[in-house]
């Protein structure tokens, strides 16, 4: 696959977590999924070396298995609301599934706002789950893996949301995070009091700081997948009052400047080690 094939492919990820793909030794290996509630699979084996890890805000859940042969495990994770170190174990492989944004999967039994800022044992939220554990952990081939999570996600839903809690984050995407509530009063005919308690009933997070988790991904997105980007209009673009503002905003919600981040993702440390199936 040529790099413009590879980046034209990655484009259909909406949910970015970088310094992950930066921290594998090698590749980091991607693939799409079968079920629209999935955003993607990913696999690779972490760096031996000191350099901190960190999860960016995405508004997803990942379930994450170490496939060490020693000590496999299996770990939810809910969204953070800002950079935050993964203490991820240095030389062990890993296998993730990552769902949509905003996505419950039904077979955690778990709220969403339990979730927020936290990690479970996959087996303490859900002890009937041995079979795909030992299926996952006992191969090392990524798309064998993939197939067993499918098989298994195929008789399993996505926890259902109400209609204003769709339609308030269909709106929050459509804007790119750069929404009022005054907005959302208008779009749904519902106060912010309601529109906020089915939102956090629903995605964990209320719609504010869903909309600051949207409004980053879009960032990071624009600045991964454009080649002649001014970070001043992408500021602008975004709401930002200025770029100071989405600077220091950046900063603590990626770990790094706008500038920073977009000399890492174009250089070639980051590209080669895409992977994509």
């Amino acid at each position: 696959m040529s790099t413009h094939e590879l980046l034209s492919n990655l484009k259909s990820i909406r949910s970015k977590q970088p310094w992950m793909v930066l921290s594998a030794a090698q590749k980091f290996s991607l693939s799409n999924a079968r079920n629209a509630s999935i955003s993607h699979f990913y696999s690779f084996e972490v760096k031996d070396d000191d350099e901190a890890i960190f999860a960016i805000p995405d508004g997803c859940v990942d379930i994450l298995f170490d496939c060490d042969s020693s000590r496999p495990s299996a770990k939810v994770y809910g969204t953070p609301l800002e950079a935050t170190s993964i203490p991820f174990n240095r030389g062990h492989r890993y296998f993730g599934v990552r769902f949509s944004a905003g996505i419950m999967p039904d077979f955690l039994a778990t709220s969403a706002q339990e979730l927020v800022c936290n990690e479970h044992t996959l087996n303490e939220i859900n002890p009937n789950i041995n079979q795909l554990f030992e299926q996952i952990i006992n191969t090392e081939c990524f798309t064998e893996q993939v197939a067993y999570f499918e098989q298994f996600y195929g008789h399993q839903e996505a926890r259902k949301c109400s209609a204003t809690t769709y339609q308030v984050m269909k709106s929050i995407y459509q804007h790119n995070g750069n929404i009022k509530i005054q907005d959302m009063e208008a779009l749904t005919g519902y106060t912010r009091r309601t529109i906020q308690r089915l939102f956090i009933d629903d995605i964990g997070v209320s719609p504010k700081l869903f909309s600051r988790i949207v409004r980053c991904q879009s960032a990071v997105y624009n600045i991964n997948h454009s080649d002649h980007l001014e970070l001043s209009n992408l500021a602008f673009d975004l709401g930002f009052s200025d770029q100071s503002h989405f600077q220091k905003e950046f900063k603590k919600l990626v770990s790094t400047t706008p500038l920073l981040y977009k000399n890492s993702v174009k250089h070639d440390d980051y590209i080669n080690k895409l992977h994509y199936l």
